[in-house]
């Protein structure tokens, strides 16, 4: 989805209409992009961001609740009193809240590090008796930190992000090479549209174990769809077992000066 910058309420409507519509398809689960409440207004998030995340967490539950479905709610600008952060939250089928993450890695070329909190969490949860990892937009870049998740049995890997057009062919290299070398499915939703400072690339993705695209969305809005299938998870890692042939006693070193 685009993203009206700075306006929360309107954000919402427009979030509730997508989900809406995703139900036409019958999901299990539903995913949103990334700051989708607020976009990159970072100057105002003293005005406009969500105190502990208390509208947000009660519109999502609400909504999974009452239509029995799963969210990965993307994030949210969330105000927890000590700062502001770049919070995810899942929702189960019942409306329950089954974690919460606080972006680990803080992107400095946008300038978040001025203005948000960075977390100091995993973010491992279960959806459909599967093993599941969330991540944001940056963290996509630190192989390190999703291999923390996987080698603990995450099978698939929920990506949201406000990622720019220039950096398109670094969106779709990442996520492919995530999903390959974690023998996982990627499941990544980005936001489409623009702001006063940025262009974002959309192409939404669902990646499977193999590093196969099973469905790809373009450049502007747009819904995708697919179907995750964990039993290939274990035929891959079976296949090509990298996790029981990790050296992982050699991966820590330091470099003389």
């Amino acid at each position: 989805m685009d993203i009206a910058f700075g306006q929360p309420e309107e954000n919402i409507k427009k979030a509730t209409l997508k989900l809406e519509e995703a139900l036409h398809e019958q999901p299990d689960v539903i995913v949103l992009p990334e700051l989708w409440t607020t976009g990159y207004d970072l100057t105002r998030l003293p005005e406009i961001a969500d105190q502990n995340g208390e509208k947000t967490k009660a519109f999502l539950s609400s909504f999974a609740k009452k239509h029995h479905v799963a969210i990965v709610g993307g994030s949210v600008a969330n105000d927890h009193g000590a700062g502001i952060a770049n919070t995810m939250y899942i929702f189960s089928k019942e409306g329950e809240q089954i974690g919460t993450y606080d972006k680990l890695h803080l992107f400095k070329l946008m300038d978040e590090h001025l203005y948000l909190t960075s977390g100091k969490t995993e973010n491992m949860f279960t959806l459909e008796d599967t093993s599941c990892a969330g991540m944001i937009c940056y963290d996509i870049r630190f192989p390190e930190w999703i291999r923390v998740h996987t080698s603990k049995g995450a099978e698939v890997l929920f990506v949201v992000a406000e990622w720019p057009l220039p950096r398109l062919a670094h969106w779709k290299a990442l996520l492919i090479s995530r999903a390959i070398e974690n023998q996982c499915y990627v499941v990544a939703c980005n936001r489409s549209g623009s702001d006063p400072n940025n262009v974002f690339a959309g192409h939404s993705l669902i990646i499977d174990p193999w590093g196969d695209i099973v469905a790809e969305a373009g450049e502007q809005e747009e819904m995708i769809s697919g179907i995750i299938d964990p039993q290939l998870v274990a035929s891959v890692r079976k296949q090509i077992p990298i996790f029981s042939d990790r050296r992982t006693e050699f991966y820590s070193f330091s470099f003389q000066k």
